[in-house]
Protein backbone atom coordinates (compact mmCIF):
# COMPACT_ATOMS: atom_id res chain seq x y z
CA UNK A 1 0.00 0.00 0.00
CA UNK A 2 1.63 3.70 -1.10
CA UNK A 3 0.96 6.37 1.88
CA UNK A 4 0.88 9.24 0.39
CA UNK A 5 2.79 11.90 2.49
CA UNK A 6 1.22 15.40 3.53
CA UNK A 7 3.14 18.77 1.82
CA UNK A 8 5.00 20.26 4.32
CA UNK A 9 4.01 23.27 6.12
CA UNK A 10 7.69 24.58 6.72
CA UNK A 11 9.02 26.42 3.94
CA UNK A 12 11.28 24.23 1.36
CA UNK A 13 13.85 26.52 1.21
CA UNK A 14 15.88 29.77 2.18
CA UNK A 15 16.39 31.21 -1.09
CA UNK A 16 15.71 34.62 -1.72
CA UNK A 17 13.47 36.99 -3.05
CA UNK A 18 15.14 37.18 -7.03
CA UNK A 19 15.60 33.46 -6.72
CA UNK A 20 11.88 32.64 -5.44
CA UNK A 21 10.94 34.93 -8.48
CA UNK A 22 12.86 33.36 -10.73
CA UNK A 23 11.98 30.02 -10.12
CA UNK A 24 8.11 30.91 -10.31
CA UNK A 25 8.48 32.70 -13.21
CA UNK A 26 10.70 29.73 -15.30
CA UNK A 27 8.05 26.98 -13.58
CA UNK A 28 4.53 29.09 -15.09
CA UNK A 29 7.16 29.35 -18.08
CA UNK A 30 7.65 25.84 -18.43
CA UNK A 31 4.39 25.05 -17.99
CA UNK A 32 3.17 27.91 -20.81
CA UNK A 33 5.99 26.39 -23.38
CA UNK A 34 5.15 22.71 -22.55
CA UNK A 35 1.71 23.06 -23.62
CA UNK A 36 1.39 25.71 -26.06
CA UNK A 37 4.69 25.08 -28.07
CA UNK A 38 5.73 22.03 -26.55
CA UNK A 39 2.11 20.50 -27.42
CA UNK A 40 2.65 18.10 -24.19
CA UNK A 41 -0.20 17.43 -22.20
CA UNK A 42 -1.49 19.95 -19.62
CA UNK A 43 -0.56 16.76 -17.38
CA UNK A 44 2.79 16.32 -17.78
CA UNK A 45 3.49 19.82 -18.15
CA UNK A 46 2.36 20.95 -15.04
CA UNK A 47 4.07 18.03 -13.33
CA UNK A 48 7.41 18.89 -15.34
CA UNK A 49 6.90 22.64 -14.63
CA UNK A 50 6.77 21.91 -10.27
CA UNK A 51 9.92 20.43 -11.35
CA UNK A 52 11.35 23.24 -12.83
CA UNK A 53 9.86 25.61 -10.08
CA UNK A 54 11.16 23.86 -7.02
CA UNK A 55 15.09 23.24 -8.37
CA UNK A 56 15.11 26.81 -9.10
CA UNK A 57 13.92 27.45 -5.80
CA UNK A 58 17.01 24.95 -4.78
CA UNK A 59 14.07 23.07 -3.28
CA UNK A 60 15.65 18.93 -2.81
CA UNK A 61 14.61 16.35 -4.64
CA UNK A 62 12.67 14.47 -1.73
CA UNK A 63 10.46 17.51 -0.80
CA UNK A 64 9.87 18.48 -3.95
CA UNK A 65 8.10 15.34 -4.57
CA UNK A 66 6.46 15.68 -1.23
CA UNK A 67 5.15 18.93 -1.36
CA UNK A 68 3.87 17.91 -5.02
CA UNK A 69 2.33 14.51 -3.71
CA UNK A 70 0.69 16.12 -0.72
CA UNK A 71 -1.23 18.95 -3.56
CA UNK A 72 -2.26 16.26 -5.72
CA UNK A 73 -4.07 14.00 -2.50
CA UNK A 74 -5.76 17.33 -0.94
CA UNK A 75 -6.91 18.42 -4.21
CA UNK A 76 -8.22 14.76 -5.52
CA UNK A 77 -9.67 14.70 -2.50
CA UNK A 78 -11.44 17.91 -2.40
CA UNK A 79 -12.87 18.00 -5.68
CA UNK A 80 -12.47 15.18 -7.33
CA UNK A 81 -15.49 13.78 -6.21
CA UNK A 82 -17.04 16.32 -6.98
CA UNK A 83 -16.42 16.32 -10.61
CA UNK A 84 -17.27 12.34 -10.52
CA UNK A 85 -21.05 13.20 -9.57
CA UNK A 86 -21.58 16.31 -11.23
CA UNK A 87 -19.96 14.01 -14.51
CA UNK A 88 -22.68 11.47 -13.61
CA UNK A 89 -25.81 14.29 -13.31
CA UNK A 90 -24.69 15.59 -16.77
CA UNK A 91 -24.48 11.42 -18.02
CA UNK A 92 -28.16 11.16 -16.54
CA UNK A 93 -29.66 13.99 -18.66
CA UNK A 94 -27.87 13.26 -21.67
CA UNK A 95 -28.35 9.84 -22.01
CA UNK A 96 -32.18 9.49 -20.74
CA UNK A 97 -32.98 12.89 -22.82
CA UNK A 98 -33.80 14.83 -19.79
CA UNK A 99 -32.15 17.93 -21.37
CA UNK A 100 -33.39 17.24 -24.78
CA UNK A 101 -37.00 17.47 -22.97
CA UNK A 102 -36.06 21.07 -21.09
CA UNK A 103 -34.66 22.45 -24.39
CA UNK A 104 -37.18 21.43 -26.47
CA UNK A 105 -40.31 22.40 -23.81
CA UNK A 106 -38.49 26.23 -23.73
CA UNK A 107 -38.21 26.23 -27.42
CA UNK A 108 -41.89 25.34 -28.38
CA UNK A 109 -42.95 28.14 -26.27
CA UNK A 110 -41.73 31.15 -27.59
CA UNK A 111 -41.32 33.72 -30.25
CA UNK A 112 -38.47 33.80 -33.05
CA UNK A 113 -37.18 37.11 -30.96
CA UNK A 114 -37.15 35.44 -27.56
CA UNK A 115 -35.57 32.71 -28.75
CA UNK A 116 -32.25 34.31 -27.69
CA UNK A 117 -33.00 34.92 -24.16
CA UNK A 118 -34.58 31.38 -24.38
CA UNK A 119 -31.09 30.06 -25.45
CA UNK A 120 -29.01 31.38 -23.01
CA UNK A 121 -31.57 30.48 -20.25
CA UNK A 122 -31.61 27.05 -21.27
CA UNK A 123 -28.17 26.90 -21.89
CA UNK A 124 -27.55 28.27 -18.07
CA UNK A 125 -29.89 26.12 -17.01
CA UNK A 126 -28.50 22.83 -17.98
CA UNK A 127 -25.52 24.00 -17.95
CA UNK A 128 -24.75 23.94 -14.08
CA UNK A 129 -23.88 20.40 -13.76
CA UNK A 130 -22.51 19.97 -17.39
CA UNK A 131 -19.22 20.24 -18.62
CA UNK A 132 -19.18 22.87 -21.30
CA UNK A 133 -17.41 20.35 -23.49
CA UNK A 134 -20.44 18.30 -22.56
CA UNK A 135 -23.13 20.87 -22.93
CA UNK A 136 -21.75 22.14 -25.91
CA UNK A 137 -22.30 18.54 -27.69
CA UNK A 138 -25.95 18.45 -26.34
CA UNK A 139 -27.05 21.90 -27.07
CA UNK A 140 -25.28 22.70 -30.69
CA UNK A 141 -27.33 20.32 -32.64
CA UNK A 142 -30.41 21.55 -31.30
CA UNK A 143 -29.49 25.09 -31.72
CA UNK A 144 -28.57 23.80 -35.04
CA UNK A 145 -31.87 22.36 -35.70
CA UNK A 146 -34.29 25.28 -33.95
CA UNK A 147 -32.11 27.76 -36.46
CA UNK A 148 -33.37 25.79 -39.77
CA UNK A 149 -36.71 25.92 -38.25
CA UNK A 150 -37.95 29.09 -37.53
CA UNK A 151 -35.10 31.13 -39.39
CA UNK A 152 -33.49 33.17 -37.32
CA UNK A 153 -29.66 33.83 -38.17
CA UNK A 154 -27.45 30.72 -36.32
CA UNK A 155 -25.56 33.29 -34.64
CA UNK A 156 -27.68 35.45 -33.29
CA UNK A 157 -29.27 31.92 -31.00
CA UNK A 158 -25.80 30.48 -30.56
CA UNK A 159 -23.74 33.02 -28.60
CA UNK A 160 -26.18 33.14 -26.26
CA UNK A 161 -26.24 29.02 -25.93
CA UNK A 162 -22.92 29.29 -25.44
CA UNK A 163 -22.73 32.39 -22.90
CA UNK A 164 -24.79 30.36 -20.99
CA UNK A 165 -22.33 27.10 -20.86
CA UNK A 166 -19.73 29.07 -20.68
CA UNK A 167 -20.37 31.48 -18.13
CA UNK A 168 -21.62 28.69 -15.83
CA UNK A 169 -18.64 26.51 -16.53
CA UNK A 170 -15.88 29.43 -15.50
CA UNK A 171 -18.19 30.67 -12.33
CA UNK A 172 -20.67 28.33 -10.63
CA UNK A 173 -19.68 24.81 -8.92
CA UNK A 174 -19.59 21.43 -9.44
CA UNK A 175 -17.28 22.96 -12.42
CA UNK A 176 -13.62 22.25 -12.11
CA UNK A 177 -12.78 25.85 -12.38
CA UNK A 178 -14.49 27.30 -9.16
CA UNK A 179 -14.15 23.95 -6.94
CA UNK A 180 -10.19 24.56 -7.33
CA UNK A 181 -10.41 27.81 -6.92
CA UNK A 182 -12.60 27.19 -3.66
CA UNK A 183 -10.54 24.36 -2.52
CA UNK A 184 -7.25 26.05 -2.79
CA UNK A 185 -8.25 29.47 -0.92
CA UNK A 186 -10.25 27.70 1.41
CA UNK A 187 -13.47 30.11 0.06
CA UNK A 188 -17.02 28.86 1.73
CA UNK A 189 -18.54 27.42 -1.42
CA UNK A 190 -22.25 28.25 -0.66
CA UNK A 191 -21.13 31.21 -0.90
CA UNK A 192 -19.64 31.27 -3.60
CA UNK A 193 -21.90 29.45 -5.73
CA UNK A 194 -24.51 32.32 -4.42
CA UNK A 195 -22.41 35.34 -5.52
CA UNK A 196 -21.47 33.12 -8.99
CA UNK A 197 -24.85 33.13 -9.65
CA UNK A 198 -25.50 37.18 -8.91
CA UNK A 199 -23.08 37.37 -11.53
CA UNK A 200 -23.81 35.42 -13.94
CA UNK A 201 -27.63 36.28 -14.44
CA UNK A 202 -25.60 40.25 -16.09
CA UNK A 203 -23.36 38.35 -17.53
CA UNK A 204 -24.90 35.78 -19.40
CA UNK A 205 -27.17 38.54 -21.14
CA UNK A 206 -24.71 41.04 -22.29
CA UNK A 207 -22.09 38.28 -23.82
CA UNK A 208 -25.41 36.06 -24.66
CA UNK A 209 -28.72 37.57 -26.72
CA UNK A 210 -27.04 41.23 -26.93
CA UNK A 211 -24.16 40.53 -28.08
CA UNK A 212 -25.48 37.53 -30.09
CA UNK A 213 -28.02 39.97 -32.04
CA UNK A 214 -25.00 42.17 -32.62
CA UNK A 215 -22.41 39.77 -33.65
CA UNK A 216 -25.18 38.04 -36.44
CA UNK A 217 -25.27 40.95 -38.45
CA UNK A 218 -21.25 40.36 -39.20
CA UNK A 219 -20.75 36.92 -38.68
CA UNK A 220 -22.95 34.33 -41.00
CA UNK A 221 -23.14 31.03 -40.08
CA UNK A 222 -24.57 28.14 -42.18
CA UNK A 223 -25.41 25.07 -39.79
CA UNK A 224 -23.49 22.11 -41.55
CA UNK A 225 -26.27 19.23 -42.79
CA UNK A 226 -23.63 16.49 -40.69
CA UNK A 227 -24.22 17.65 -37.38
CA UNK A 228 -28.06 18.26 -37.83
CA UNK A 229 -29.58 16.09 -34.95
CA UNK A 230 -32.62 13.50 -36.52
CA UNK A 231 -34.65 12.80 -33.65
CA UNK A 232 -36.32 9.66 -32.61
CA UNK A 233 -39.34 8.68 -30.92
CA UNK A 234 -38.15 7.41 -27.20
CA UNK A 235 -41.62 5.85 -27.09
CA UNK A 236 -41.64 2.45 -28.17
CA UNK A 237 -37.25 1.46 -27.99
CA UNK A 238 -37.73 -1.32 -30.20
CA UNK A 239 -37.79 0.56 -33.04
CA UNK A 240 -34.69 2.26 -32.47
CA UNK A 241 -31.53 0.58 -34.23
CA UNK A 242 -27.78 0.16 -32.50
CA UNK A 243 -25.28 2.49 -33.51
CA UNK A 244 -24.05 -0.05 -36.08
CA UNK A 245 -26.55 -2.07 -38.14
CA UNK A 246 -25.71 -5.57 -37.67
CA UNK A 247 -22.82 -4.95 -34.84
CA UNK A 248 -25.01 -5.26 -32.28
CA UNK A 249 -25.81 -8.13 -30.04
CA UNK A 250 -27.48 -8.51 -26.76
CA UNK A 251 -25.97 -9.43 -23.48
CA UNK A 252 -26.60 -11.54 -20.40
CA UNK A 253 -29.82 -9.09 -19.55
CA UNK A 254 -31.42 -8.86 -23.49
CA UNK A 255 -30.32 -5.34 -24.17
CA UNK A 256 -28.72 -5.12 -27.24
CA UNK A 257 -25.02 -4.02 -27.09
CA UNK A 258 -22.88 -2.43 -29.92
CA UNK A 259 -18.83 -2.42 -30.62
CA UNK A 260 -19.22 1.38 -29.82
CA UNK A 261 -20.43 0.70 -26.39
CA UNK A 262 -18.11 -1.79 -25.08
CA UNK A 263 -15.22 0.48 -26.42
CA UNK A 264 -16.63 3.79 -25.23
CA UNK A 265 -20.02 3.43 -23.47
CA UNK A 266 -21.38 7.03 -23.04
CA UNK A 267 -20.46 8.46 -26.39
CA UNK A 268 -23.44 8.09 -28.33
CA UNK A 269 -25.25 11.28 -29.68
CA UNK A 270 -26.88 12.94 -27.12
CA UNK A 271 -30.69 11.69 -25.78
CA UNK A 272 -29.60 7.75 -27.53
CA UNK A 273 -29.35 5.19 -24.68
CA UNK A 274 -26.20 3.55 -24.10
CA UNK A 275 -27.22 0.01 -25.13
CA UNK A 276 -30.33 -0.44 -27.28
CA UNK A 277 -33.26 -3.24 -26.30
CA UNK A 278 -33.52 -6.28 -28.17
CA UNK A 279 -36.78 -6.59 -27.63
CA UNK A 280 -39.75 -4.03 -26.83
CA UNK A 281 -39.97 -2.73 -23.67
CA UNK A 282 -41.70 0.38 -22.57
CA UNK A 283 -40.48 3.62 -22.02
CA UNK A 284 -41.06 7.20 -21.56
CA UNK A 285 -39.39 10.21 -22.45
CA UNK A 286 -38.84 12.08 -18.84
CA UNK A 287 -40.91 14.47 -17.05
CA UNK A 288 -39.78 18.14 -17.73
CA UNK A 289 -40.13 18.73 -13.81
CA UNK A 290 -37.88 15.65 -13.39
CA UNK A 291 -35.27 16.68 -15.47
CA UNK A 292 -35.18 20.43 -13.98
CA UNK A 293 -35.08 18.65 -10.73
CA UNK A 294 -32.17 16.95 -11.09
CA UNK A 295 -30.37 20.10 -12.28
CA UNK A 296 -31.64 22.32 -9.44
CA UNK A 297 -31.63 19.92 -6.59
CA UNK A 298 -27.24 19.98 -5.90
CA UNK A 299 -28.02 23.90 -6.05
CA UNK A 300 -30.70 24.26 -4.11
CA UNK A 301 -29.39 21.95 -0.82
CA UNK A 302 -25.98 23.76 -0.99
CA UNK A 303 -27.42 27.29 -1.25
CA UNK A 304 -30.08 26.19 2.21
CA UNK A 305 -26.86 25.44 3.55
CA UNK A 306 -25.22 29.06 2.98
CA UNK A 307 -28.83 30.77 4.35
CA UNK A 308 -28.79 28.27 7.22
CA UNK A 309 -25.17 29.70 8.04
CA UNK A 310 -25.93 33.31 7.97
CA UNK A 311 -29.53 32.92 9.39
CA UNK A 312 -29.28 29.95 12.24
CA UNK A 313 -27.58 29.23 15.62
CA UNK A 314 -24.61 26.49 15.08
CA UNK A 315 -26.26 24.20 17.94
CA UNK A 316 -30.05 23.91 16.23
CA UNK A 317 -30.73 20.90 15.14
CA UNK A 318 -31.90 22.82 11.42
CA UNK A 319 -28.72 24.12 10.98
CA UNK A 320 -27.17 20.81 11.46
CA UNK A 321 -29.08 19.01 9.36
CA UNK A 322 -28.69 22.05 6.81
CA UNK A 323 -24.87 21.55 7.05
CA UNK A 324 -25.40 18.52 6.25
CA UNK A 325 -27.73 18.09 3.34
CA UNK A 326 -26.03 20.79 2.00
CA UNK A 327 -22.23 19.45 2.01
CA UNK A 328 -21.47 19.26 -1.85
CA UNK A 329 -20.63 15.25 -1.73
CA UNK A 330 -23.95 14.91 -0.20
CA UNK A 331 -26.26 17.57 -2.49
CA UNK A 332 -24.57 15.92 -5.55
CA UNK A 333 -25.17 12.23 -4.46
CA UNK A 334 -28.55 13.36 -3.95
CA UNK A 335 -28.74 14.59 -7.39
CA UNK A 336 -27.53 11.53 -8.89
CA UNK A 337 -30.11 9.20 -6.74
CA UNK A 338 -32.93 11.39 -7.88
CA UNK A 339 -31.66 11.08 -11.34
CA UNK A 340 -31.21 7.24 -11.39
CA UNK A 341 -34.94 7.48 -9.98
CA UNK A 342 -36.56 9.75 -11.81
CA UNK A 343 -35.06 9.98 -14.96
CA UNK A 344 -33.63 6.19 -15.28
CA UNK A 345 -35.74 3.28 -13.48
CA UNK A 346 -39.17 5.56 -13.72
CA UNK A 347 -38.64 5.87 -17.61
CA UNK A 348 -38.08 2.35 -18.19
CA UNK A 349 -34.66 1.93 -18.22
CA UNK A 350 -33.19 -1.26 -16.62
CA UNK A 351 -30.29 -1.17 -13.54
CA UNK A 352 -27.48 -2.41 -16.09
CA UNK A 353 -28.81 0.94 -18.44
CA UNK A 354 -28.99 2.94 -15.65
CA UNK A 355 -25.25 1.62 -14.64
CA UNK A 356 -24.13 2.55 -18.22
CA UNK A 357 -25.27 5.48 -18.05
CA UNK A 358 -23.40 6.44 -14.96
CA UNK A 359 -20.05 4.57 -15.60
CA UNK A 360 -20.07 5.95 -19.55
CA UNK A 361 -20.11 9.39 -17.69
CA UNK A 362 -16.60 9.27 -15.67
CA UNK A 363 -13.97 8.23 -18.96
CA UNK A 364 -14.32 11.73 -20.37
CA UNK A 365 -13.43 13.34 -16.87
CA UNK A 366 -10.17 11.15 -16.71
CA UNK A 367 -8.25 13.95 -18.63
CA UNK A 368 -9.72 16.28 -16.48
CA UNK A 369 -9.23 15.06 -12.85
CA UNK A 370 -5.36 14.13 -13.85
CA UNK A 371 -4.91 17.81 -14.88
CA UNK A 372 -6.44 19.55 -12.16
CA UNK A 373 -4.70 16.85 -10.11
CA UNK A 374 -1.25 17.76 -11.15
CA UNK A 375 -2.06 21.42 -10.71
CA UNK A 376 -2.89 21.18 -6.79
CA UNK A 377 0.03 19.68 -6.66
CA UNK A 378 2.06 22.47 -8.99
CA UNK A 379 0.04 25.25 -6.57
CA UNK A 380 1.02 23.39 -3.55
CA UNK A 381 5.14 23.61 -4.83
CA UNK A 382 4.52 27.09 -5.06
CA UNK A 383 2.67 27.84 -1.88
CA UNK A 384 5.59 25.51 0.17
CA UNK A 385 8.35 27.16 -1.68
CA UNK A 386 7.29 30.79 -0.45
CA UNK A 387 6.82 32.07 -4.31
CA UNK A 388 2.89 32.68 -2.69
CA UNK A 389 4.20 34.66 0.36
CA UNK A 390 6.35 36.60 -1.89
CA UNK A 391 3.74 37.83 -4.13
CA UNK A 392 1.66 39.05 -0.77
CA UNK A 393 4.00 40.75 0.29
CA UNK A 394 4.56 42.48 -3.10
CA UNK A 395 0.51 43.29 -3.56
CA UNK A 396 0.39 44.30 0.17
CA UNK A 397 3.18 46.45 -0.64
CA UNK A 398 2.03 48.18 -3.57
CA UNK A 399 -1.71 48.36 -2.62
CA UNK A 400 -2.71 46.06 -5.43
CA UNK A 401 -6.50 44.21 -5.13
CA UNK A 402 -6.52 41.08 -4.86
CA UNK A 403 -9.24 40.65 -6.94
CA UNK A 404 -7.13 42.35 -9.89
CA UNK A 405 -4.42 40.64 -9.43
CA UNK A 406 -5.90 37.02 -9.23
CA UNK A 407 -7.65 38.16 -12.62
CA UNK A 408 -4.79 39.27 -13.75
CA UNK A 409 -2.92 36.31 -13.38
CA UNK A 410 -5.84 34.14 -14.46
CA UNK A 411 -5.57 36.19 -17.61
CA UNK A 412 -2.13 36.20 -18.76
CA UNK A 413 -2.35 32.02 -17.89
CA UNK A 414 -5.40 31.74 -20.41
CA UNK A 415 -4.21 33.38 -23.01
CA UNK A 416 -0.66 31.49 -22.96
CA UNK A 417 -1.74 27.97 -22.54
CA UNK A 418 -5.42 27.99 -23.79
CA UNK A 419 -6.44 26.31 -20.56
CA UNK A 420 -8.91 27.69 -18.27
CA UNK A 421 -8.59 25.45 -16.10
CA UNK A 422 -4.38 25.83 -15.50
CA UNK A 423 -5.17 29.21 -15.18
CA UNK A 424 -7.20 29.02 -12.20
CA UNK A 425 -4.96 26.40 -10.36
CA UNK A 426 -2.32 28.14 -11.34
CA UNK A 427 -3.41 31.76 -10.13
CA UNK A 428 -5.45 30.43 -7.06
CA UNK A 429 -2.13 29.12 -5.81
CA UNK A 430 -0.30 32.24 -6.09
CA UNK A 431 -3.07 34.31 -4.37
CA UNK A 432 -3.67 31.27 -1.89
CA UNK A 433 -1.70 33.26 0.45
CA UNK A 434 -3.72 36.83 0.03
CA UNK A 435 -6.57 34.93 0.81
CA UNK A 436 -5.95 34.76 4.51
CA UNK A 437 -6.00 38.29 4.78
CA UNK A 438 -9.38 38.54 3.44
CA UNK A 439 -12.78 38.08 5.52
CA UNK A 440 -15.16 35.28 3.97
CA UNK A 441 -16.97 36.74 1.57
CA UNK A 442 -13.91 38.57 -0.08
CA UNK A 443 -12.53 35.05 -0.46
CA UNK A 444 -15.59 34.19 -2.58
CA UNK A 445 -15.26 36.78 -4.83
CA UNK A 446 -11.47 36.05 -5.05
CA UNK A 447 -12.24 32.71 -6.51
CA UNK A 448 -14.81 33.81 -8.97
CA UNK A 449 -12.37 37.06 -10.18
CA UNK A 450 -9.65 34.06 -11.16
CA UNK A 451 -12.60 32.30 -12.67
CA UNK A 452 -13.90 35.56 -14.37
CA UNK A 453 -9.93 35.41 -16.06
CA UNK A 454 -9.76 31.74 -16.81
CA UNK A 455 -12.15 32.86 -19.64
CA UNK A 456 -10.35 35.41 -21.27
CA UNK A 457 -9.53 35.51 -24.95
CA UNK A 458 -10.46 31.80 -26.08
CA UNK A 459 -8.14 31.42 -29.41
CA UNK A 460 -6.26 28.76 -31.44
CA UNK A 461 -4.65 27.22 -28.63
CA UNK A 462 -8.05 26.56 -27.13
CA UNK A 463 -9.69 23.19 -27.89
CA UNK A 464 -13.16 25.29 -27.12
CA UNK A 465 -12.24 27.08 -30.20
CA UNK A 466 -12.15 24.52 -32.46
CA UNK A 467 -15.28 22.30 -31.15
CA UNK A 468 -16.97 26.16 -31.57
CA UNK A 469 -15.46 26.86 -35.21
CA UNK A 470 -16.36 22.99 -36.24
CA UNK A 471 -20.27 22.75 -35.08
CA UNK A 472 -20.82 26.46 -36.85
CA UNK A 473 -19.09 26.02 -39.49
CA UNK A 474 -17.45 29.10 -39.10
CA UNK A 475 -13.82 29.85 -40.36
CA UNK A 476 -10.79 30.96 -38.12
CA UNK A 477 -11.05 34.47 -38.57
CA UNK A 478 -15.31 34.29 -37.80
CA UNK A 479 -14.84 31.78 -35.02
CA UNK A 480 -12.21 34.86 -33.35
CA UNK A 481 -14.83 37.98 -33.95
CA UNK A 482 -17.62 35.89 -32.46
CA UNK A 483 -16.35 33.38 -30.14
CA UNK A 484 -13.17 34.93 -29.03
CA UNK A 485 -14.78 38.24 -28.12
CA UNK A 486 -17.97 36.48 -26.71
CA UNK A 487 -15.17 34.96 -23.87
CA UNK A 488 -13.61 38.25 -23.60
CA UNK A 489 -16.64 40.14 -22.64
CA UNK A 490 -17.79 37.50 -20.08
CA UNK A 491 -14.66 37.89 -18.29
CA UNK A 492 -14.22 41.75 -18.33
CA UNK A 493 -18.16 41.73 -17.47
CA UNK A 494 -18.18 39.38 -14.94
CA UNK A 495 -14.77 40.97 -13.19
CA UNK A 496 -16.63 44.26 -13.04
CA UNK A 497 -19.53 42.12 -11.61
CA UNK A 498 -17.11 41.17 -8.87
CA UNK A 499 -15.69 43.99 -8.23
CA UNK A 500 -19.42 46.17 -7.75
CA UNK A 501 -20.37 42.80 -5.48
CA UNK A 502 -17.26 44.22 -3.40
CA UNK A 503 -18.37 47.10 -2.69
CA UNK A 504 -21.38 46.07 -1.01
CA UNK A 505 -20.00 42.76 0.83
Amino acid sequence: MVTLLAAPAEPLTNAGNTQLVVAALLGIAAVVLLIAWGKVHPFLALILGAAVLGVVAGVSADKIVTSFSGGVGSTVGGVGLLIALGAMIGGMLAESGGADSIVERVVSRVSGGALPWAMAGVAALIGLPLFFEVGVVLLVPIVLLVSRRVDVPLMKIGIPALAGLSVLHGLVPPHPGPLVAIDALGANLGQTLAFGLLVAIPTVIIAGPVFGTFISRYVTATAPEALLPTRRDLAVAGDRSPTRPGDGRADADGDLVTEDDLVNPGAGRPGASIDEPAGPRSRRAPALWAAVVTVLLPVALMLLRAIGELTLDEDTAGRKALDIAGTPIVALLAGVIFAMVFLGYRNGFSRTQVSGFLGGSLPAIAGILLIVAAGGGFKQVLVDAGVGNLVADAATGANLSPLLLGWLVAVGIRVATGSATVATITAAGIVAPLAATLQGPEVALLALAIGCGSLFFSHVNDAGFWLVKEYFGLTVGQTIKSWSVMETIISVVGFLGVLLLDVFV
